[in-house]
């Protein structure tokens, strides 16, 4: 009988999208899934729906719920990570900062002085865990939701003896879109796909086994197909399809976080408004909204558990139910997971963190050989390596002028403010996290 442990199972939302995923696998029924946070209120309105979902499904899952991290870990076989430090608090006023000297950078969770300040707050407590992990279940794999997955897979692969992966859906989501934009079944399309967690390449797009690139080009011959509010699930797609267009491969993610990844989109305002970025302002105001949006999450399935509703049992596509299957049962199966580079894509930094396509079966995450990456799509992968070694050894080694650093060779960031506005930002941004950043030299 399996141990599946959640940390962060506060974010209820998240967590019962997993807790559902782990009870759609009937193999799966008899394991104990163990919730874990150090929100207890939260914690328990998880615990609540996970409690729910196995007595109206007549499960024999055992339900754990404590705020205790060590005996949430204790004998665990599969740890699962989606914590978010902070909350959205310390995002929020990281963008104040950085919209204060110019950079509006979009995306502040996994790149950029965003990233890299997200990255600063997650580092230490997924390193503590991996630590922990390393004395209570030392055997266990760690599955990490958390951002920014680049990041925190570096440095838990660096300095922790935990097996990992890094875990995100947006191969199998662009999949999806891609095949919508081209008109074509989604079961039909197959793919491979290299580089970079949320810049990683669809080196492969084949429909019904041919080719589907020519068929993706004719289709992006008229502009409506990208260039529209519904186009992707984060709206206009227009960033990738120029990416496409001029270097000839599509990217992963969405347009929203790729214009955050190069130096091309968002420089100046103009910019954000011709290829319809949110700016500052919207963005800054969806954020504000974020804490009455799970405040209405939380009524609704408070309100779905006082009236016995019954909650299905389906799988939202994450991978971490099917890696947790396929070491139980044998059975394979294939995931795209960010780990180690070591010798899987050739012409990117050895040890640095790649997502790369993975066969799982009862022995673990066997990450698959690449090899080099078009050196085009290589190259803008280059420039945001460094950014992400600088930031892993400023957090680790607590070197503030590395994670400075990190900042100065961020490509957008570079392409729009001066080095002596990198450091004055870089220095604000410290003092506004200062809660979490404890022992800077």
């Amino acid at each position: 009988m399996a141990k599946i442990v959640l940390v962060g199972a506060g974010s209820h939302v998240f967590t019962s999208r997993l807790i559902t995923d782990i009870l759609y696998f009937p193999e799966l029924w008899d394991s104990t899934i163990s919730l874990m946070d150090i929100a207890k209120d939260n914690l328990e309105l998880s615990a609540a729906f996970a409690r729910r979902i196995v007595e109206q499904h007549k499960f024999n899952t055992k339900i754990e719920a404590t705020t205790d991290r060590r005996v949430a870990l204790n004998g665990a076989d599969y740890v699962i990570i989606i914590i978010k430090v902070g909350a959205f608090k310390y995002s929020e006023a990281d963008r104040k900062v950085t919209l204060k000297y110019g950079l509006d950078q979009g995306d502040m969770a996994t790149t950029g002085p965003g990233g890299i300040m997200n990255g600063a707050r997650h580092v230490p407590p997924i390193l503590d865990i991996a630590r922990d992990m390393e004395e209570l279940c030392p055997h266990a794999i760690l599955l990490n939701y958390t951002n920014p997955m680049a990041i925190i897979s570096w440095a838990v692969s660096d300095y922790s003896k935990t097996k990992n992966v890094g875990l995100c859906h947006s191969v199998p989501h662009t999949a999806g879109t891609l095949a919508s934009y081209m008109g074509v079944p989604p079961e039909e399309v197959t793919y491979w796909v290299a580089g970079l967690n949320h810049m990683a390449w669809f080196l492969e797009l084949k429909w019904r086994g041919k080719d589907a690139y020519p068929l993706l080009r004719e289709k992006f011959k008229d502009a409506s197909v990208y260039d529209n509010p519904k186009a992707h699930y984060s709206g206009y797609d227009i960033v990738r399809a120029e990416i496409f267009k001029n270097f000839g491969y599509y990217v992963t993610e969405s347009s929203a976080h790729m214009a955050a990844y190069v130096p091309y989109f968002r420089k100046k305002p103009e910019h954000i408004e011709q290829f319809k970025l949110n700016n500052g302002v919207k963005y800054q105001a969806n954020v504000a909204n974020w804490t009455a949006r799970d405040k209405e999450q939380d009524d609704k399935l408070q309100e779905q558990l006082k009236s016995n509703y019954i909650f299905p049992i389906d799988h939202s596509g994450e991978f971490g139910s099917i890696i947790v299957h396929s070491m139980e049962t044998g059975k394979p199966s294939v995931i795209y997971g960010d780990v180690k580079n070591e010798g899987l894509i050739t012409n990117l930094p050895q040890g640095c963190c790649v997502e790369v396509p993975c066969l799982v079966d009862k022995e673990g995450v066997h990450p698959c050989y690449v090899g080099n990456l078009p050196p085009q799509v290589a190259a803008l992968n280059q420039a945001n390596v460094g950014v992400q070694e600088l930031a892993v050894r400023g957090i680790v080694e607590k070197d503030k002028n590395k994670i400075f650093q990190a900042m100065l060779l961020d490509p957008l960031t570079a392409a729009t403010l001066t080095i002596d506005e990198i450091r004055a930002m870089c220095d604000e941004m410290f003092q506004g996290d200062k809660p979490y950043l404890k022992g800077y030299k």
